[in-house]
């Protein structure tokens, strides 16, 4: 049996080193490559090996740089940003829209992926778009929520990238390029589209996007006749909103959601006057007194699930609602709001448990 000293070691690492360093120059002849590019001009590229990008904060150039322009929340130990950096995500209110920019006016962006995959190839063309060409453009997502993909999503849109793996994420660092067409695509494979089955409009990315929430279908079915001024939280693209306004004793209904994406759908999807739309956190809302509220909280944030962001609506609806007002909420059955609840209305009630969800009723 060979037994590996560590000079053995230290010289085989040498050599690996040496080796990726003059990969291209190694491999480039054999495979019928020159300038990185094949013979029959395709876009595909001779890629500098893994070993030789170090940081998820480096630009293609291998040199570190801060962006101006963002995405999403890239982890700032693997970006660097300015402080007053312009958002894009749709998630973030008040942030400007990529799919509103014409071609090649942005000069850097960095993004973190959304975990969808068609989701995430439209946002990823909208910034090929917007980018100036050779822009520095890094990306990235959680390794398990699409990261191991985008080297070859990039890649299909005609974007060489160099890749790095650091905390848990792939990165990919990439100068602004692509097939004009395949971009097109991508942005249209990901547009609003009107659905048969829905009725509605709705687009890939918005909470439940491509059919009918088992937990909202059941809080439809249980939601009392509402009377008054109302509200719902977390909107979505309107499946709620429009059960609570076939009654006629409601007076207005303010719809609220942190996508915008989700907002422009409800201007599309109801057409009522009673209605205002807004977008906005509702975990920062003051805007009531209101009768009414129904909502679905989520309990997802960065991918990963959260018991804060359906107390966090809890607490919203308590301080938004009149004393007497009521607040009917569905949620998964293992999620704890009960106790939530009770510290914040006088009464709390289950109405209905079906398939893993909970229906309750709570009176301020």
């Amino acid at each position: 049996m060979l037994e590996w000293t560590q000079e053995h070691r230290a010289g085989l690492t040498e050599d690996w080193e040496l080796c990726a360093r003059n990969l291209t120059a190694c491999i480039a002849p054999s495979f019928g490559l020159a300038n990185g590019h094949c013979r029959d001009g395709a876009d595909a590229r001779v890629r500098r090996h893994p070993i030789a990008l170090r940081s998820g904060r480096v630009g293609a150039t291998g040199a570190k740089m801060t962006f101006t322009n963002l995405f999403g929340a890239p982890p700032p130990e693997l970006a660097d940003f300015t402080p007053d950096a312009r958002q894009f995500s749709p998630v973030s209110p008040g942030a400007a829209d990529l799919a509103s920019l014409g071609p090649a006016v942005l000069d850097d962006l960095a993004m973190l992926a959304p975990p969808g995959a068609i989701e995430r190839r439209r946002a990823i063309g909208l910034a090929l778009r917007a980018l100036k060409p050779g822009a520095p453009f890094l990306v990235m997502a959680p390794k398990d929520k699409g990261g191991g993909r985008l080297a070859k999503e990039l890649a299909e849109l005609g974007c060489a990238c160099e890749q790095s793996a650091k905390r848990h994420h792939r990165i990919c660092a990439a100068k602004a390029e692509g097939d004009a067409a395949a971009i097109e695509a991508a942005i249209h494979a990901g547009a609003p589209r009107f659905s048969e089955s829905l009725g509605l409009w709705t687009q890939p990315g918005v909470f439940s996007w491509d059919r009918v929430d088992p937990g909202s279908a059941l809080l439809m079915r249980h939601l009392p006749d509402f009377s008054g001024r109302g509200a719902d939280f977390g909107c979505g693209f309107g499946l709620i909103a429009h059960k609570v306004l076939a009654s006629p004793k409601v007076k207005s209904l303010l719809m609220v959601d942190i996508d915008r994406r989700a907002i422009e759908l409800c201007a599309r999807n109801v057409d009522d006057p009673r209605i205002a739309i807004l977008w906005a956190d509702v975990r920062a809302l003051k805007v009531g007194p209101f009768d009414f509220i129904a909502m679905n909280p989520p309990f997802h944030e960065a991918g990963k699930e959260t018991k804060a962001l359906g107390r966090g609506f809890i607490e919203s609806a308590a301080a938004n609602l009149r004393p007497g007002g009521q607040c009917w909420l569905v949620a998964n059955r293992h999620l704890p709001y009960e106790a939530a609840l009770e510290q914040k209305f006088r009464s709390v009630a289950p109405i209905a448990e079906e398939g893993g969800y909970k229906v309750i009723e709570a009176i301020k």
